[in-house]
């Protein structure tokens, strides 16, 4: 009789102190006007919420660049840590060059990428959860405009620029060649939707019109937000 192996649970606390502290030995807490503990201490009462909500056992098999699910990812506001500051912070997996704006972003243009009615971020903290998340590989070659629907008809939330940050920033094994993914959490009033993919063997923040399908860009989304 052989024995049989078992995947290991997912530990969402520990995951939980692995992302603060991939956040403060990136500078977080400079970037945010705080300490390293005054940083920690200011993300602290969502850990609870973390461990409560993850359902370990659905993420035993925890593979995110392959499946492009996470549990959770923990987001921190522009208005505590410009997008400007920290996309520069993020690489790819394995990779050392910068993430980048692209230069179609024409000069303050990026200001005025800010989350919809419904992708709000909740809470006046500047930091939240965000729970249940997808890169969305799925919505590759579908018209980013439809994607947005059907992610809407399913009960699920668009990502925000600053939730796709947070979300390459934690977990960059998410940001893999032909699966890469749109932000429609975060508009400007025209066509054009935000999207991270890779240029130049690193992250990139551009754009894309809404009616414009590509066969390697999805549309990423998650299951809600706490703060």
């Amino acid at each position: 009789m052989t024995g049989m192996t078992h995947s290991p649970a997912f530990d969402a606390a520990a995951e939980f102190d692995r992302q603060v502290r991939t956040l403060v030995a990136l500078g977080y807490p400079a970037l945010s006007g705080r300490t390293p503990d005054g940083f920690a201490e200011l993300l602290a009462p969502l850990r609870a919420e973390a461990v409560a909500r993850t359902d370990s056992a659905a993420y035993a098999e925890y593979d995110p660049a392959v499946s492009g699910r996470v549990p959770f990812v923990l987001v921190v506001g522009r208005e505590l840590a410009p997008i400007e500051r920290t996309l520069p912070l993020t690489t790819l997996h394995g990779g050392r060059l910068p993430g980048f704006v692209d230069r179609t972003f024409e000069p303050g243009s990026l200001e005025r990428f800010v989350a919809t009615g419904p992708t709000r971020p909740p809470g006046a903290g500047g930091v939240h959860l965000l729970f249940d998340v997808e890169r969305g590989e799925e919505f590759c070659g579908v018209v980013p405009g439809d994607a947005m629907a059907t992610v809407a008809e399913r009960g699920r939330t668009l990502l925000t620029i600053e939730e796709g940050v947070a979300l390459l920033t934690l977990v960059p094994e998410t940001l893999v060649k032909n699966k890469c993914f749109s932000l429609g959490g975060s508009r400007c009033g025209d066509r054009r939707v935000p999207a991270l993919w890779i240029s130049k063997r690193a992250p990139k923040l551009g754009w894309c019109w809404e009616g414009n399908p590509h066969t390697w860009l999805g549309m990423a989304s998650a299951g809600a937000r706490h703060a």
